[in-house]
């Protein structure tokens, strides 16, 4: 009798315009268990985002019609589908351009197809499938909602509130607030958080600007005044804490 073949794990958009690099990783993913479309411009990326709602994009920086900055600040601004960029330019501030626009992580070319393999994991173990969706899906985490100064944050569904209006996270972002105010006023070092969220050591010390992007972005979100935090604190030369529980940190909501 005929087996069924094993449903994919997810669907991933693969947007190069080198050839080679997307027949290898056309191969390399779909033998992970993944169903791989690829683009090799902006425009086409775009086009096959809106057909196929991938659950992640894969996208190289310097593409031909739209680059992949472009590409992503057109994704970011209808989309929390995760988005890993590939790119020759191994410079600290293209890389810090690419995670400022919401990229939930950065690879530098070249690279190992099984390193780039365990960071697609990561992250989908993170945020689940379906994640392209503009609304966040039901998540049934059984943390409730919970008050983090004037702001409601709410687990299952995975929103922030002020004053009953939706602040926009992406799922790194939100991850990141999570476990920064899971033990409120204890202070998480750099590379705890970029194991935690982004499943790798730091190697260099530019794998750890990945953290102080995605922390001054959600400052940007959260803070009132992001220049003078007050729920996301700076602890020099370790890491980040969150405000105490004493200090109107988080508590259950009701």
């Amino acid at each position: 009798m005929p087996t069924t073949p094993a449903e994919p794990k997810a669907t991933l958009l693969v947007v190069d315009d080198e050839s080679a690099v997307r027949r290898v990783l056309l191969m390399r993913l779909q033998l992970a268990g993944y169903r791989v479309i690829c683009a090799e411009d902006g425009e086409e990326a775009l086009s096959l985002f809106h057909q196929e709602q991938p659950d992640l994009v894969v996208l190289d920086v310097m593409l031909p019609k739209l680059d992949g900055f472009a590409v992503c600040r057109r994704l970011r601004a209808e989309s929390c589908v995760p988005i890993i960029f590939l790119s020759a330019l191994d410079a600290i501030a293209e890389r810090v351009s690419g995670l400022d626009l919401g990229a939930d992580d950065y690879l530098p070319k070249p690279f190992s197809p099984k390193e780039l393999e365990a960071r697609i994991a990561t992250i989908l173990r993170r945020v689940g499938r379906g994640s392209a969706a503009t609304e966040p899906r039901e998540q049934s985490s059984g943390s409730g909602v919970l008050r983090v100064g004037d702001l409601v944050v709410d687990t299952n569904r995975r929103q922030v509130t002020r004053e009953g209006e939706r602040i926009a996270l992406t799922y790194t972002e939100f991850s990141l607030l999570e476990l920064l105010f899971r033990e409120p006023g204890r202070v998480v070092p750099r590379a705890e958080i970029l194991e935690q969220l982004w499943g790798y050591p730091p190697r260099r010390a530019a794998d750890l600007r990945v953290v102080d992007v995605y922390v001054a972005r959600l400052r940007g979100k959260l803070e009132p005044d992001p220049r003078n935090p007050e729920l996301i604190l700076t602890v020099r030369g370790t890491g980040y804490a969150s405000q105490r529980m004493g200090d109107g940190g988080m508590t259950a909501a009701g």
